[in-house]
């Protein structure tokens, strides 16, 4: 099923997530869920904060990426309970994008390595370093978790350059492909 995205000013993009127990309900269908949203959306990344629940969950896709980065052919995974434990001292300054802030995009600098924590979609425990491109887009994605988003990790003049963009999409003033819920 195709669930709405929540947009910027959404208050539940600014909460920190909880952990979920394993008798969490329906935990399989809405992983699915989760991978038909971002999929009908174009994106590779979705947090459960986006589709309006405050839990700690997130879905990765990198397949459709496979043609510039082979190592991501048949890339699908979920992300149960995640938690960033340590990120290596080296960064990088990339543009990234967000299902929950369409149309904007900026550039973020991020750890290109990361050690993190969690659980897949079996419930099976996972204590990994993470490095390269699903490094990013592990931290994008995990900062919804932390009831972060991509623009709160740019300078001060870009954002206030951008400013009236986000003052619109809080007012539903923008377009975009998919079903989203903006902040009423």
């Amino acid at each position: 099923m195709i669930l709405p995205i929540y947009t910027f000013g959404q208050p539940v993009l600014r909460k920190v997530a909880e952990d979920i127990t394993p008798d969490f309900q329906n935990l399989k269908e809405l992983i699915e869920n989760m991978y038909e949203t971002m999929s009908h959306a174009d994106g590779i990344g979705l947090a459960a904060p986006q589709i309006g629940l405050p839990i700690r969950v997130v879905v990765i896709d990198l397949d459709v990426l496979s043609e510039d980065f082979p190592e991501y052919k048949g890339f699908r995974h979920a992300f149960i309970n995640g938690h960033i434990v340590e990120t290596g001292d080296e960064t990088d300054l990339l543009e990234e994008g967000c299902l929950s802030l369409p149309g904007i995009h900026e550039s973020v600098r991020r750890a290109r390595k990361i050690h993190v924590k969690y659980l897949d979609e079996n419930l099976e425990p996972h204590d990994e370093w993470v490095e390269g491109y699903l490094a990013r887009v592990i931290q994008h994605e995990f900062d919804h978790l932390e009831g972060h988003v991509f623009v709160d990790r740019i300078g001060s003049l870009r954002k206030q350059m951008i400013k009236s963009k986000l003052v619109n999409m809080m007012k539903g003033n923008f377009r975009c492909s998919y079903k989203v819920k903006i902040p009423r």
